[in-house]
């Protein structure tokens, strides 16, 4: 009972106190998304636009590399703090260490298969003859260092999860810090081209990740740390379909990325990969928001769903609704604001590639008035460990309605067709998340 009290978890939160719990972590989301951006910037700016769309061709590499890490920190996160909650704090620390543990085994497994069909992943995400060897050469790079960034992706949740959400922020932004300076001297100084941007990402990697390791390790008065694990093949299960639709998400981002790359080389060309990796680009420093909240309050809805506070739960719920809404508002008041001074950034006088972005912005900007109460809602439920809904949620609107649209409605409409189908997937899924927090509110008590 007493490490029950002693966890930051259990205090009463209102609004301002949850936004101040989720901020380091919405902080850290944004960072996270800085890695690939800090890299656009100074590959287009000194490599040129043509590494820039190499970049995004090899990025659905990461997406599943990501998706499947998150599908094991937050679906793992969820049952250690509902556990911790329950007052099962040593089965919480075990639950933690097979966890982590099967991060770092995934990630060698991912990166031993990636660079033996390095070759022909390249090509079967459609690089052209002028973008093979820049796409390998990024990518080699980073699949030597896949268990760094797996442990990275698990920290960042644990650390909030073990309420440490500050120290979990201070060294994704000391990595996100590196990174940035790393690529200046690699690529601007040293002239290390694609390469060096590679390098300075995964140095950034192994900040958290190392850091991360001997602190669970070391510090044994905290709610969490390294214990002997117990392999528990129902945990592991009950995990993997916990957080299933937090990994459909990422691979559905994998997918989209790739049709969008397709798509916008069979209309556009190059340029029009350069113009998506751009808004893509903006977008995932928006959607960091979204992800860094849900991820930052589930362990809170998890915790108080198994100690049985209803009223906290209401709260959350309540208050996240009002937060999701005006942040979407505010949101895309700054990315119509920014979309023109960014591209400029990345395009280097490219006219062809403003136009396209400028264009295409106005109608794909539209989804982030509605994304972010489904990023929420697949987290809620996968806090409450109801995967089923989690997923459904999450395949309806990032794979299933997403995948239609980006076939369906480019052929109908041209290149209008291809900047909106991310607006009207979202729409679609809004209906779905909606639909279940009906059905779902007298099963688990938020409103």
């Amino acid at each position: 009972m007493t490490t029950i009290k002693q966890n930051p978890l259990a205090r009463k939160y209102n609004l301002i106190s949850m936004l101040l719990f989720t901020l380091p972590n919405i902080i850290m989301m944004i960072f996270m998304s800085l890695y690939t951006i800090v890299d656009g910037i100074f590959v287009s700016r000194y490599v040129g636009t043509t590494a820039l769309a190499c970049i995004n061709i090899i990025y659905p590499v990461s997406s599943i590399q990501l998706a499947i890490a998150v599908m094991l920190a937050t679906g793992g996160s969820a049952i250690i703090a509902m556990r911790m909650g329950q007052g099962k704090t040593e089965e919480a620390r075990n639950n933690f260490s097979m966890i982590v543990l099967l991060c770092v085994i995934v990630g060698i497994v991912i990166e031993i298969l990636g660079l033996v069909f390095l070759k022909q992943i390249v090509l079967a995400l459609g690089a052209s003859a002028e973008q093979i060897s820049l796409c390998e050469d990024y990518q080699r790079i980073l699949l030597f260092f896949s268990p760094a960034y797996f442990l990275q992706v698990a920290f960042q949740t644990f650390f909030v999860t073990a309420g440490k959400p500050h120290l979990g922020l201070g060294l994704t932004a000391c990595a996100g810090l590196t990174n940035v300076i790393l690529d200046y001297v690699f690529i601007g100084v040293w002239h290390m081209g694609i390469e060096g941007a590679a390098i300075a990402t995964v140095i950034g990697y192994c900040i958290p990740s190392v850091v991360g390791v001997c602190y669970f390790f070391l510090n044994r008065r905290g709610n969490l740390y390294f214990v002997r694990p117990v392999f528990d093949s129902a945990m592991l299960w009950k995990t993997c379909t916990n957080g299933s639709s937090e990994m459909v998400t990422n691979l559905a981002n994998a997918v989209v990325t790739y049709l969008f790359n397709i798509t916008c080389m069979r209309y556009y060309g190059e340029d029009g990969v350069a113009a998506i990796t751009i808004v893509l680009y903006l977008q995932f420093v928006f959607t960091a928001i979204y992800l860094g909240y849900s991820m930052g309050i589930a362990p809170v809805i998890s915790f108080k769903y198994g100690c049985g506070d209803l009223e906290q739960q209401k709260k959350i719920f309540k208050n996240s609704m009002f937060f999701l809404v005006f942040s979407a508002v505010l949101t895309y008041i700054i990315s119509s604001i920014l979309i023109a001074p960014v591209t400029d950034v990345f395009a280097r006088g490219n006219e062809n590639v403003i136009q396209i972005t400028a264009e295409g912005y106005r109608i794909y900007g539209s989804s982030f008035l509605i994304m972010g109460i489904n990023i929420f809602a697949s987290s809620m439920f996968t806090a409450y460990s109801d995967g089923k809904v989690s997923a459904i949620i999450s395949i309806s609107r990032t794979f299933l309605f997403l995948v239609i649209m980006m076939i369906l409605l480019p052929r109908l409409l041209g290149t209008v067709g291809i900047w909106l189908s991310v607006p009207v997937a979202e729409l679609m899924g809004l209906g779905v998340s909606l639909m279940y927090f009906v059905r779902k509110r007298q099963t688990y008590h938020y409103v």
